[in-house]
């Protein structure tokens, strides 16, 4: 079996401010609608002393909140904004896994150091997010990130929220039954420095996990106190910034730091990872796929979007996961990055049938025995738009300026077994071998194809991109 991946920009969004954080919702219903949090920093104007001097006053951290609709009606522009909130800045945000009062609710961690929540109202077109209530988690601090109790999706009880801040504290919340109250069950000092990041165990809700610019990964095990962490690891050598456990799979979690570096764990035993995969930028964010449980969506500062496969790293057959696909269309901070539970096998533009843009094997065959070769075709990439960041989505067109789809290559490694990304960054020559891509010959089905909607964003381009991620697995048995 062969694997071909492609990545492919749907839409981009200028937001204005630097774009943060980004999350599709994961609720039945509500998969269509996607938040989007801003960080801007800006300096206020200087004060004039009794003196007469001028005094330099604090930078204010201010933000908004976007509000997205993502429709499969509309081709071109699929996302519509339907509202914006303006707020302090944005360092974190997500949406519980379980409606709360029969409803969607969105935790903002902000930078006037508190938790938000939100809930959502109207129907899926129309709907809008209003304040419920709000926790502050200490004074002078940032609220860095937060992670609810409820990921496996199942109605978890007590809900709760694990939060942490730019004093290196620690937060454990409890959610009341109508989300209409947060109460601080818990506070700690975690790490000497900043805790950028801090994560439930999805399978126990009593552990909590939490990475600082200290270095080190903890472990807590809240009912026994916090006092101490239940572990630490020094495996990460600088800012441990994301965590994440898998929801899939039990016992499974993952790390990653500004030392560029994915780590992969079995929690069971945390003194050495399972696998260690360089990803050649600072790891932001990690999230594991809604539906496959080996698949992670990295987003890696400098080096843009990586999509991971850990299956033969779970299983101990790799000391590092493989990078299926990378999306680096932008040359900014990769930072927000979430996949959403919509499929697209069903949008029109997915659903365009494969055309016969290259040559068959059937043409080399006949070539072979003497058969006139055909006209060779020359195959173009032709800019689609210029995103504010300057780089270049593209298409590829024929001669005639037919469109060679993307399902045109379902074959191109019949006789491989290695994973191949395409990827296409900007400002960069594009070449193409003319063998790369071949199409599927006389209606043949055998391969298996598959369609995932990601969103990302970037710091300071201020830009939110919205892409597929399209995997086709082919038969190499023909």
């Amino acid at each position: 079996m062969a694997q071909l991946c492609r990545t492919q920009t749907i839409q981009v969004v200028d937001t204005e401010y630097s774009a943060d954080a980004v999350e599709w919702c994961p609720l039945n219903g509500w998969e269509n609608i996607l938040a989007a949090g801003t960080y801007q920093l800006k300096k206020s104007e200087a004060a004039v002393g009794e003196d007469g001097t001028e005094t330099d006053s604090p930078h204010t951290r201010v933000g908004r909140v976007y509000l997205y609709h993502f429709s499969h009606d509309q081709i071109f522009t699929p996302l519509t904004e339907i509202q914006r909130i303006e707020s302090a800045a944005v360092l974190d945000m997500k949406w519980c896994h379980v409606n709360l009062s029969e409803k969607p609710v969105l935790c903002i961690a902000s930078a006037k150091g508190s938790l938000e929540l939100h809930h959502l109202t109207g129907c899926e077109k129309s709907c809008a997010l209003v304040p419920l209530c709000e926790v502050d988690v200490g004074s002078k601090r940032l609220a860095l990130s937060v992670d609810w109790s409820t990921g496996l999706g199942s109605n978890v009880q007590p809900v709760q929220l694990i939060s942490s801040d730019s004093k290196g504290c620690l937060s454990l919340v409890s959610v009341s039954e109508s989300a209409a109250s947060l109460d601080i069950l818990r506070q700690w000092t975690g790490h000497e420095y900043e805790a950028w990041i801090a994560a439930f165990n999805y399978w126990n809700t009593n552990i909590v996990y939490s990475g600082g610019d200290d270095c080190k990964l903890k472990g807590w095990d809240t009912r026994s106190g916090t006092d101490r962490p239940s572990f630490t690891s020094t495996r990460h050598t600088m800012g441990v910034c994301s965590i994440q456990s898998n929801p899939h799979k039990d016992g499974i979690l993952v790390t990653g730091s500004y030392d560029e570096h994915v780590l992969l764990w079995d929690t069971r035993q945390m003194k050495q990872p399972l696998a260690d995969t360089h990803v050649e930028g600072g790891v932001w964010r990690l999230k594991w796929h809604p539906i496959h449980e080996h698949v992670l969506l990295a987003a890696c500062m400098h080096s843009g979007f990586h999509i991971l496969d850990c299956k033969e790293a779970v299983a101990g057959n790799a000391e590092k996961c493989t990078v299926l696909s990378s999306y680096v269309l932008h040359n900014s901070l990769a930072y927000g990055a979430d996949w959403s539970k919509l499929s697209l096998m069903d949008w029109p533009v997915m659903k365009q049938g494969p055309r016969s843009a290259f040559h068959s094997e059937s043409d080399m065959e006949n070539t072979e025995q003497g058969v006139k070769k055909p006209e060779t075709q020359k195959q173009h990439l032709k800019i689609l738009y210029e995103s504010p960041t300057a780089s270049f989505d593209v298409i590829l067109e024929d001669d005639m300026g037919t469109y060679i789809p993307e399902d045109a290559g379902a074959h191109a490694l019949e006789n491989s077994s290695k994973i191949v990304s395409v990827s296409i960054q900007g400002n960069q020559d594009c070449s193409i071998p003319e063998n790369y891509f071949q199409s599927d010959k006389d209606g043949d089905t055998s391969n298996s194809k598959e369609s995932s909607l990601i969103a990302t964003c970037s710091f300071y381009d201020h830009v939110l991109h919205v892409w597929n991620w399209e995997s086709s697995t082919a038969n190499s048995s023909k």
